[in-house]
């Protein structure tokens, strides 16, 4: 059995610890000697994502969510102010919508899918 003086939220305790499957204490370990310094590459910086379909708008994601709905499909024509994609984020449901009238050339997101801040959901024409 040990005791430890354990101080918590400013209370101070005396606490007995019991050691558990230990049939005799064990001698003190020596101490390790210090590891070497690692050196860690540092990552290059990314390079800007070029548009999934050339020629198209990339419509991506302002925040890490949740997508519920893309009530588009690839062909639609799209007019500007209407709905390409339904997300949760936060607890609250958004919508992000067409900036300009377009075709959507192609979707990248499913249903159900969790997607991180800056994640291309679709292209536009």
């Amino acid at each position: 059995m040990k005791k430890f003086h354990i101080t918590v939220n400013g209370n101070a305790y005396e606490v007995d610890v019991e050691e558990v499957g230990a049939a005799a204490p064990a001698a003190p370990a020596a101490p390790a000697a210090p590891a070497a310094p690692v050196e860690t590459a540092t990552p290059a910086p990314a390079a800007p994502a070029a548009p999934a379909v050339a020629g198209a708008t990339d419509v991506t994601c302002p925040m890490p969510a949740t997508i519920l709905d893309v009530p588009v499909k690839v062909g639609d024509a799209v007019q500007e102010g209407q709905v390409l994609v339904v997300f949760e984020a936060m607890k609250m449901e958004n919508e992000i919508k067409a900036a300009a009238a377009g075709t959507v050339a192609a979707i990248y997101v499913n249903k159900g899918e969790n997607v991180d801040s800056g994640k291309v959901l679709l292209s536009l024409n």
